[in-house]
């Protein structure tokens, strides 16, 4: 309990471990099993510097106080990889859906549209932009 109170107080104030820190943990790791696979070649070598230089980065980046730096670094990570993070999330929530509803794409504006799966022929309005199409479902 001591250790965790000690732990709590040094970790007060630092930025501790973000969105951006963990794809850094996670890239760190993948460049490591990918540096093994290598070997002693000189491409293993310079996959093996890679990851220390992010294990680096990163463990600078969790003990940090400056926080309105870190938090900069973080939304602009954010910001970058936000199309991609939505379009996984999407696909997760379509996968999980699959049982109960069916989805097409919009063919003027390409949005997702979903469908109740065992109605039959449908005229599906596109939310977005009106374009109205049939499909079965």
């Amino acid at each position: 309990m001591r250790f965790r109170n000690w732990l709590a107080g040094f970790m007060a104030g630092r930025c501790g471990n973000d969105q951006l820190n963990r794809a850094l943990n996670i890239a760190t790791l993948a460049l490591l099993v990918l540096s093994l696979f290598l070997g002693r070649t000189a491409i293993g070598s310079l996959v093996w510097i890679l990851a220390l230089a992010g294990l680096a980065w990163s463990t600078i980046r969790t003990f940090s106080r400056n926080l309105p730096k870190r938090q900069r670094e973080n939304a602009a990570y954010l910001a970058r990889t936000r199309m991609l993070r939505e379009g996984l999330r999407g696909a997760r929530d379509r996968f999980a859906q699959r049982k109960d509803y069916r989805f097409f794409r919009c063919p003027s504006c390409r949005t997702w549209l979903r469908v109740p799966r065992g109605k039959g022929k449908l005229n599906i309005t596109c939310r977005q932009c009106g374009e109205r199409f049939t499909r079965s479902t």
